[in-house]
């Protein structure tokens, strides 16, 4: 079983001999806004009639407020160390290209 993961290149350090780079997976993230976060909240811990009451009124409130960006998932990272003529060999990457990794068990 193999699964091919976009990682994104956050950092490189380079001391002459090897290479280290750090990835950070290619996470799509998921605008959602805060007055979508709190009506969500109100709703779990109020009872229905109060809820119909006080909406309107916590829309009137939140209506400027602005779009965030929240996480779909944690991001897995990874630290890669290789030899300088490998680093070489596959482009020479820099910060913020991506790369592709298949993680695959081996039996």
């Amino acid at each position: 079983m193999s699964e091919i993961t976009q990682y994104r290149i956050n950092q490189i350090v380079d001391n002459g001999k090897v290479v280290q780079i750090t990835l950070s997976e290619d996470v799509e993230l998921e605008p959602i806004s805060q007055k979508q976060l709190i009506m969500e909240s109100v709703s779990k811990k109020i009872d229905p009639e109060i809820k119909k009451q006080i909406t309107p009124l916590l829309e009137a409130i939140l209506q400027a407020q602005p779009t965030i960006r929240l996480k779909s998932y944690q991001h897995t990272t990874i630290t890669i160390t290789m030899p300088r003529k490998r680093y070489e060999n596959i482009g020479r990457p820099q910060v913020g290209d991506k790369l592709e990794i298949n993680l695959r068990k081996i039996s």
